[in-house]
């Protein structure tokens, strides 16, 4: 599969099957996505990857605390920014409208959007789950290289013939999460990545984001055709 391929293909998944993945072929992954560029080369992610018993009790716990804490614990950071402005509100508001059109839940339909919405708890299904920390020290450049350390991830995966989906949303459960996989006291989690084999029946997965043209977000200059 080449890059453009992988590009292309890859998709935040959200319905996974529950077919193994080895830890040979996570540890194949990140060794592939530690090749991310960073400042300085500091490198600055962390990961706890969790699977089988491990993984289902962290869910459990997390489903289990969302009857008292729906919204879940207090983040690190916040995802979005206050009053998120113009284009960015109506992108983020058309992906919700369009993920919940896809599986025909409705805006009416509440509990369909909370049942979807805690999907996002059981990884989608997915077999494996990867959380990734920073430093607390660290600042806006290196979650920038954190996001290339992910995008890498992602793509190697597409070459394994997986799927994955990165969740901001985990950063809503530190303390639970913490519980788990005992990171440092001086990591904060930034997000968890679902990983696994997509359902291609699912009907979720039929669902493509739109991306802005080239010309609405890049300028050129000094070019001869």
């Amino acid at each position: 599969m080449d890059v453009f391929e992988a590009l292309n293909s890859r998709i935040s998944c959200r319905a996974f099957l529950p077919d193994p993945v080895p830890r040979a072929t996570v540890e194949k992954l990140l060794e592939q996505a530690q090749q991310a560029p960073s400042g300085g080369n500091l490198q600055p992610w962390h990961i706890f990857a969790l699977t089988g018993t491990a993984l289902e009790d962290l869910v459990g716990e997390v489903h289990e605390t969302m009857k008292d804490q729906p919204r879940g614990e207090t983040p690190a950071y916040r995802i979005y920014p206050q009053g998120l402005k113009q284009p960015y509100f109506d992108r983020r508001d058309k992906c919700g409208e369009d993920l919940y059109a896809a599986i025909n839940v409705t805006r009416e339909d509440k509990q369909g959007r909370l049942q979807q919405f805690r999907r996002n708890f059981e990884l989608f299904g997915a077999p494996v789950g990867l959380f990734l920390y920073l430093d607390k020290t660290m600042g806006p450049p290196q979650w920038a290289d954190a996001g290339m350390f992910l995008q890498s991830f992602m793509l190697a995966a597409r070459q394994e013939g997986l799927h994955t989906c990165a969740q901001e949303s985990w950063s809503r459960w530190p303390q639970t999460v913490a519980k788990h996989v005992q990171p440092p006291a001086d990591l904060m989690l930034f997000c968890g990545i679902a990983l696994g084999h997509m359902d291609v029946l699912a009907p979720v997965n039929k669902l493509r984001t739109e991306r802005a043209g080239v010309k609405n977000f890049a300028s050129f200059k000094g070019f001869s055709d």
